[in-house]
This record gives structure tokens, C-alpha cells and sequence, in this order.
């Protein structure tokens, strides 16, 4: 974890901005006192496909159309 004040962070903004990509953790201060944590975003997963396992998973009728039994 590494500390800068703003007007370093301002200075060497770029850099930053590298050095979190690559993972580091890099917090930025305000007088002193850490003020925000500089973070990569996150990639997103694929987007889900409606449809992706249709015929690929099979239930039986009685699945869906048999009645649920009370249990005693």
C-alpha cells in the first residue's frame, strides 16, 4: 500500500493509474488523512445468453405437472 497527497497524485496521475492496473494499492490523501483508494475496474464476465442450454437439459413431465404430495 502506498500513500500520496493530492497534489502529488495530481503530478503523477498517470503513473498511478499504471501502477494500480498492475495491482498495487495506491491510497490518496487529504491532509494528511487517506481520503479514497485507487482501484482497477473489474472486467465483466461475458453477458449471459438467453437459451444457451436449451436441449442440453432434460426434465421428465412429472416434473413440472405432477401434483406435490402433503407430508404427514
Amino acid at each position: 500500500m502506498t500513500t500520496f497527497n493530492i497534489e502529488a497524485a495530481k503530478t503523477q496521475l498517470s503513473q498511478l493509474i499504471s501502477r494500480a492496473e498492475a495491482g498495487e494499492e495506491i491510497i490518496i490523501a487529504s491532509n494528511g488523512q487517506p481520503a479514497v483508494r485507487l482501484t482497477p475496474i473489474t472486467k465483466r464476465k461475458a453477458m449471459r445468453v438467453p437459451g444457451m442450454l436449451k436441449g442440453k437439459i432434460t426434465l421428465p413431465d412429472e416434473f413440472f405437472f405432477t401434483p406435490w404430495r402433503d407430508q404427514d
